[in-house]
């Protein structure tokens, strides 16, 4: 599994589908450096069942990330075709309805490739195609993305894992606040304590007051 942080993320253009509904062609991450953060999740198919869960618990926590200047943009490796249908249907019906964020199409495998979370076996042949022996879906990857456009942090999950949202905007707190402040965030911090200086003076007097 590759480690992406501290890179420039994989650079890529690719059908989306945005706003609900609307299908565009040429979806790029581009457009959001010198502007957002970014969180970048991988889910491994339409029309199953942890997936939709997912994809409501991060629409519902929307206005969280949009208020931190962070794009949420979800990624699988079914056609922008079957991301459209899944969000016709209610969420009752199993569908993700009333999911606003972009949902990237990741049809020829090459974005969950790049970022290294397809599962299943597969090679390129001799012009650099992909070809598979079985069905290719993503693992459940989330990359946490700065304003130039480097990962700062990623999480990996097996098929059948869930993620913490709430901890998804935690890590999005920790970064804004290195930015910010200059200071790292030790163990278990949250929005509203306090950091310390990368220094061993300024561990020991951390460790001191907690």
């Amino acid at each position: 599994m590759a480690v992406l942080v501290g890179k420039k993320a994989p650079s890529f253009t690719a059908p989306a589908v945005v706003n609900g509904g609307e299908v565009i062609e040429n979806f790029s991450l581009d457009q959001y450096i010198g502007k957002n953060h970014v969180v970048l999740f991988f889910y491994p198919k339409d029309f199953t069942f942890v997936c939709p869960s997912e994809l409501h618990a991060f629409q519902a926590k929307l206005e969280e990330f949009e208020k931190r200047g962070t794009k949420v943009v979800a990624c699988s490796t079914d056609t922008q075709e079957s991301h459209w249908g899944w969000l016709q249907l209610s969420k009752n019906d199993g569908g993700i309805k009333g999911v606003k964020y972009p949902i990237i199409a990741d049809t020829n495998k090459t974005i969950s490739d790049a970022f290294d979370v397809l599962v299943g076996e597969y090679d390129f042949d001799e012009f650099g195609r992909l070809t598979a022996s079985d069905d290719m879906i993503a693992y459940r990857g989330l990359f946490l993305i700065d304003k130039e456009g480097i990962v700062r942090h990623q999480v990996v999950n097996d098929l059948p894992l869930g993620r913490n949202v709430d901890e998804v905007i935690r890590m999005v707190d920790a970064l804004q606040f290195v930015e910010e402040n200059g200071e790292v965030c030790p163990a278990n911090w949250n929005a509203g304590d306090s950091g310390m200086t990368a220094t061993h003076e300024g561990v020991a007097d951390y460790l001191a007051k907690n």
